[in-house]
């Protein structure tokens, strides 16, 4: 059975979620704290579901715009679902007074869970009464092309409520990763900062351009990743599998180990030296439609990716 569900903020992650989980049959009631954003709502829903018609991930157009409604207060939204997915602001002191208002409105055995990227689960959700039902589920921007969400338990967060969200993420088309325990940056994050940082110090160094960088991985590195994550790419790059990877090459990565980029990488200025070498119209409309390039082609990829030859 389907349960109803709450998303609470309605931006670009709010708007991704609302169509995942109406596109599986689920009601979904939508809450901004911004009435110009739910003013919105609906022509962004009704060109998102187009765009989805058009890439062919999307076949009950109608049937899923049906299920969606907006509401006018938190507590209409939330009153009697059984799962809540926020998308507040990356801000701890709000996120803090979000769920401890989610906590008091509704139904003490829905899950709620947070779309945060940063925030880990104990910062917001130590004072709540309910507390053990409550997780982040992060998701990878945009959440409706790129299928992982990482579940990230609170100390507190019960295993019945990580079997729920994993069940409820699988089942709407999402790939769940289940994290044992909190870490910042959960995995995705750290993973993606280890290799941007590298990146950043071969760009500042002048070891290469930004062209050559980025095509290192579109054309390199990312093309198998599209197929398999790092650890099964060595299991394959050497005749006895990981273990043999380690003993040829395991010495060079523990020397790159040993020079780590550094947190000054990540600074304004270099960001600015790097952006002057690679000229690019970033006004918000061109951002746009570089974004809306960009989702045309991973929903091409997913396509490729879910077919049944592959």
């Amino acid at each position: 059975m389907t349960e109803t569900v709450a998303i609470i903020g309605a931006g670009l992650i709010g708007r991704s979620w609302s169509v995942l989980f109406a596109r599986a049959g689920h009601a979904v009631q939508v809450w901004d704290a911004d009435p110009g954003v739910l003013a919105r709502f609906k022509d962004d829903m009704t060109t998102l579901c187009d765009t989805l018609v058009d890439e062919r991930l999307l076949e009950d157009r109608d049937g899923t715009l049906a299920r969606i409604r907006t509401c006018p207060t938190l507590k209409a939204a939330v009153s009697n679902v059984g799962f809540v997915q926020e998308n507040g602001p990356e801000k701890v002191e709000v996120k803090q007074a979000l769920f401890a208002e989610l906590d008091a409105a509704t139904p003490p055995d829905a899950i709620i869970a947070s779309s945060t990227s940063a925030i880990v689960a104990s910062r917001f959700t130590e004072a709540l009464a309910h507390r053990g039902r409550c997780l982040v589920g992060h998701p990878v921007n945009p959440p409706h092309l790129v299928p992982v969400v990482e579940l990230c338990p609170a100390p507190w967060t019960t295993t019945t409520t990580m079997d729920r969200a994993e069940a409820i993420y699988a089942a709407i088309g999402q790939v769940p990763v289940r994290m044992a325990r909190e870490r910042d940056g959960f995995v995705l994050n750290r993973l993606q900062g280890a290799l941007l940082a590298e990146a950043l110090r071969l760009l500042d160094e002048g070891v290469v351009s930004v062209a050559g960088l980025d095509a290192t991985i579109k054309d390199g590195l990312g093309l198998r990743w599209a197929l398999m994550g790092p650890i099964e790419t060595i299991d394959l790059n050497a005749p006895g599998g990981i273990v043999d990877y380690a003993s040829r090459y395991g010495g060079f990565y523990a020397r790159l180990a040993e020079e780590p980029a550094g947190p000054q990488v990540f600074s304004v200025d270099i960001a600015e030296k790097i952006a002057a070498t690679w000229p690019q119209d970033r006004s918000p409309d061109a951002i746009r439609a570089r974004q809306d390039s960009r989702d045309k082609r991973l929903a091409a990829l997913r396509r490729h990716l879910s077919a049944d030859h592959i």
